[in-house]
């Protein structure tokens, strides 16, 4: 089952901090959004491995932009 991990806010991405093909657990953080000069975690719900990285550095995202999909 893949999961889509969405921007809980609007920004830009400071970073990506997993890499395709990485294990992550639900509570981790797997990038981090700059909002008005203050960094967010974005955080997963799911346990899984990382199928897809759909962002990078300094892309603008809005509330409910996919960014990272999981295979749960």
């Amino acid at each position: 089952m893949e999961v889509v991990v969405k921007a809980h806010m609007p920004g830009l991405v400071a970073r990506v901090v997993v890499n395709e093909g990485e294990r992550v657990t639900a509570g981790q953080e797997v990038a981090v959004i700059n909002c008005m000069k203050t960094e967010i975690s974005v955080i997963t719900e799911t346990d899984g491995v990382v199928k897809d990285i759909l962002v990078k550095e300094w892309d603008e995202m809005e509330i409910g932009s996919p960014m990272i999909v999981l295979e749960a």
